[in-house]
């Protein structure tokens, strides 16, 4: 069985993505080295690093959109979105039971907010 358990991000803005994301994470990178951040994030390892072939913003985003699992969602996205170079895409809504919310980094790729899988059950905040 296969198992996910990283993501890179290129960049032609390491600096800046690197930024953003200790923000939205609200620490420090787990890994600093030759010019590549990263974070263990839940189960998965995100970094972000230069690539020769990257430019600019992304150009098709939401080819792959990055899902953060959260109960607080409309919390998160209030605080999220205040971040410099933080754009929203789609504010707080619910769907399903689950509240989601949609932003994009300073590159222009996706992400969103979620109400986890396992609460599904539960009634979100309102």
């Amino acid at each position: 069985m296969l198992n996910l358990n990283s993501i890179m991000l290129g960049t032609d803005k390491t600096e800046v993505l690197a930024a953003f994301y200790q923000k939205l994470f609200q620490k420090e990178p787990d890994m600093k080295e030759d010019g590549w951040y990263g974070w263990s994030v839940g189960n998965t390892f995100l970094s972000i690093g230069y690539h020769s072939e990257v430019a600019s913003q992304s150009q098709d985003p939401k080819r792959v959109i990055f899902n953060f699992e959260t109960k607080e969602v409309k919390e998160e996205f209030e605080r999220i979105k205040d971040i410099k170079g933080a754009v929203v895409i789609k504010e707080p809504y619910e769907m399903g039971g689950a509240w989601i919310a949609t932003l994009a980094d300073p590159d222009g790729n996706y992400f969103q907010l979620m109400t986890p899988w396992d609460n599904m059950n539960e009634k979100p905040k309102e």
